[in-house]
C-alpha cells in the first residue's frame, strides 16, 4: 500500500514524554489544559502522565492529579506510563484506560532507567499484562532503545527479536519499537519493522523516534512506508529521556504532521490548531521549542501570505 493511500495514528507524547526532561516543571492545570489543546486539535491518544517515583522524575509528582481533571470523553485514550507494580497499582486506582510499559533494549540503560535489568523488566511487564487484562486496561509495551544504547552502543537486531518473543507473551494491544537516543536511520527502521511483523505478525506496530541527530522525521517516513499502525511525537518537539545522555527532543507533532499532509497521509489532526498549541506551548516554558513549522509556517499558506503583502 502507497503512503498516499494510508492512514495512521499520531500519540500525543508531549504531556509526558515531553515535558519530563523540561526543567520546568509547570502547574498542574496547566499540563491539563496542554492535553485539551491538543484533543482540540483532533489527537484522541494521548501518553498524558507516568506513574514513577516523584524524586526520580519531579516533572511527573501530580499524576493522580492530572488524570482527574482530565476530560472525559469516549473517543480519547488517555495513558499512563508505569515501569513496576508499585506504578500499575496507582495507575489502576485512577481508572486510566491505557497502561504502557517500557523494556528497554540493554541492560546496562534498564539499570539506569529502571533500577533492574532487562531481564527483570520483562518480567514485571508480563505480571503488569496480567492484571492489566484482568482489570479491563488496555496495555500496550514498547521496547526503548531498540536502535541503539548510550551505554553500550549497538544494540544487534537479534537482541531486540529476543525481547520481542518474550514481551508478546504478555499479549499487548500494540507493541513499540523506541529509538530513544535518536541514532537510528531509515534502513535500519525498515529492516526492524520487517523483522519484527515477521516474528509477531498482526500485531500493531507502534514507532517512537527522537531527532538527537535530525533523522527523526526520515525514520518516521521509512516507518510509514514499512506499515507502522502509529507514531509516537510531541507538540513543540519537547522532551527526551533524562536518563540518556544527550537524548534530546521527539520528533515534533507540528513537523510530523506537515510531513505526512503533504505526502497524503491520513491522520485527523489539525496542523494549524497543534501549531497554535505549540506556540502557546512556548509561551508556558517561557522560551523557544525546537519544532520548526511554527517559525516557517504552513506552505503554501506562508507563499499566499507574501503575495499579498507584496500586491498591498
Amino acid at each position: 500500500m502507497t503512503a498516499s493511500a494510508r492512514h495512521v495514528s499520531i500519540i500525543e507524547v508531549g504531556p509526558r514524554d515531553g515535558l519530563q526532561s523540561e526543567p520546568e516543571i509547570l502547574p498542574t492545570p496547566v499540563k491539563i489544559e496542554f492535553i485539551r489543546r491538543a484533543i482540540d486539535a483532533g489527537l484522541r491518544r494521548l501518553e498524558v502522565t507516568s506513574f514513577v517515583h516523584p524524586k526520580r522524575v519531579p516533572q511527573m509528582a501530580d499524576a493522580e492529579e492530572v488524570i482527574r481533571g482530565l476530560p472525559q470523553r469516549d473517543d480519547v485514550t488517555y495513558i499512563g506510563l508505569v515501569l513496576n507494580r508499585k506504578g500499575f497499582e496507582r495507575a489502576q486506582a485512577t481508572g486510566i484506560h491505557e497502561i504502557g510499559m517500557a523494556v528497554v533494549a540493554s541492560d546496562t540503560y534498564n539499570q539506569r532507567n529502571q533500577g533492574v535489568p532487562t531481564a527483570e523488566s520483562v518480567k514485571a511487564w508480563l505480571d503488569i499484562a496480567k492484571a492489566a487484562k484482568a482489570a479491563g486496561i488496555r496495555a500496550n509495551v514498547m521496547i526503548s532503545s531498540a536502535f541503539g544504547c548510550p551505554y553500550e552502543g549497538e544494540v544487534p537486531l537479534s537482541r531486540v527479536l529476543a525481547l520481542v518473543d518474550q514481551v508478546m507473551e504478555g499479549d499487548p494491544v500494540e507493541l513499540g519499537l523506541a529509538d530513544s537516543i535518536g541514532v537510528g536511520v531509515p534502513d535500519q527502521v525498515t529492516e526492524m519493522i520487517e523483522a519484527v511483523r515477521a516474528r509477531a505478525p498482526g500485531v500493531p506496530i507502534r514507532c517512537h523516534f527522537h531527532n538527537t541527530r535530525n533523522t527523526g522525521l526520515a525514520n518516521a517516513q521509512a516507518a510509514v512506508a514499512a506499515g507502522v499502525a502509529s507514531l509516537d511525537a510531541s507538540i513543540g518537539g519537547i522532551g527526551g529521556c533524562p536518563f540518556a545522555p544527550a537524548a534530546t527532543g521527539n520528533i515534533p507533532t507540528d513537523d510530523l504532521l506537515y510531513m505526512l499532509d503533504r505526502s497524503g497521509v491520513v491522520t485527523g489532526v489539525s496542523l494549524p490548531k497543534i501549531i497554535e498549541t505549540s506556540q502557546w506551548l512556548q509561551a508556558q516554558l517561557g522560551r523557544g521549542t525546537p519544532a520548526l513549522l511554527p517559525k516557517a509556517g504552513i506552505f503554501p499558506q506562508v507563499a499566499e501570505q507574501f503575495r499579498a503583502a507584496a500586491a498591498s
